[in-house]
């Protein structure tokens, strides 16, 4: 077996560090409810628009709130010791985390016998 050279080693070392050095690496990414919070608003309000800043903060405010009923139908799942989330578990988490609008608007529920 012949042996390469170290010189020609730090070469091809030297050579591969430029090429990836101009080589731009591809974005990742972000997911944003931004086009979903666009389309609600026009639904909404037609005639209004968004900032970009006012997105931001409307992107972390459902963020936010994801990530709490999450949390919350995660330990509804851990009281009941079951291994797999389901909709009633999440129903509930949507029903604790977020306050109720207004007493005349009450939560459609199952008639109670």
């Amino acid at each position: 077996m012949a042996k390469t050279p170290a010189s020609s080693k730090k070469a091809a070392k030297a050579s591969k560090k430029a090429a990836t050095a101009g080589a731009k690496r591809p974005k990742r990414r972000t997911e944003t409810y931004s086009s979903y919070i666009y389309k609600v608003l026009k639904q909404v309000h037609p005639q209004y628009g968004i900032s970009k800043k006012g997105m931001s903060i409307m992107n972390s405010f459902i963020n936010d709130v994801f990530e709490r009923v999450c949390t919350e139908a995660a330990n509804l799942c851990r009281q009941n010791k079951k291994a797999t989330c389901s909709s009633r578990e999440v129903q509930t988490a949507v029903r604790l985390v977020l306050p109720e609008s207004s007493p005349s608007t009450p939560c459609p529920r199952a008639p109670r016998r």
